[in-house]
């Protein structure tokens, strides 16, 4: 059973590759090299820096130049996060059902402290969420089950007792090693991986935000 609920960021509340996208297209514009659509970066956005520069300039960490293009990168990026960026359909009303049962949610994401907090703001969830860990809250972002076990011990619970919702494969795996149950945001970006998405390491699959609360509402120790 289920005590409370932890959920990704990118991909899995909310919709941010627009402007992801749009920090990734003016770098390269200001480099000279060509743009690209939404519908190519958005598989990759919840990979950051690292997918992002990699379509954009065929870079990989460590590569010359790599870092400097990650930290204009981020520097663009911020300055227009929350300009497009919206709360997936559905997810209002999923965490509006866990506020009124009482059940704790949380958000544990890879994006760093200086970028999630304005994003969180701009959604109108800042307050809600009982703990926010980002990608530099722990010395080892996901796919480490440190950020994971950071946020059941703020919630004061055992990870056996927190369910995590991501997009990513890492995610997955992350929950994994901290003992947590995992359940894919299958509506998410879903980035390409080694492993086909029905073999990540994860209790259940979900198409859609509206058929969330069917699957987690079972599970959960607290019925107001």
């Amino acid at each position: 059973m289920l005590s409370a609920i932890l959920f990704d960021l990118d991909g899995t509340l909310a919709d941010t590759a627009a402007d992801l996208c749009g920090a990734l297209n003016e770098l390269c514009l200001s480099y000279q090299r060509p743009t690209h659509p939404l519908a190519a970066v958005r598989p990759y956005v919840s990979q950051g820096a690292r997918g992002l520069i990699r379509i954009g300039f065929g870079l990989e960490p460590g590569a010359p130049y790599y870092e400097e293009l990650r930290q204009e990168f981020m520097d663009r990026y911020e300055a227009r996060q929350s300009r497009d960026s919206v709360l997936f359909d559905g997810i209002p009303a999923v965490l509006a059902t866990l506020d009124a049962r009482q059940v704790p949610w949380g958000i544990v994401t890879n994006k760093l402290t200086r970028f999630t907090h304005p994003v969180l703001e701009q959604l109108g969830i800042a307050g809600r969420a009982r703990c926010v860990i980002s990608g530099d809250t722990c010395e080892r972002p996901k796919p480490f089950p440190d950020p994971l076990l950071a946020a059941a011990h703020v919630l004061e619970l055992p990870p056996e007792q927190l369910a995590y919702l991501g997009d990513d494969e890492r995610d997955m795996v992350a929950a994994e090693a901290a003992g947590m149950a995992g359940i894919v945001a299958r509506w998410g970006y879903l980035a390409p991986s080694a492993r086909p998405v029905e073999d990540w390491p994860a209790l259940a699959h979900v198409a859609h935000p509206d058929a969330l609360l069917s699957t987690l509402l079972p599970l959960l120790t607290v019925h107001p």
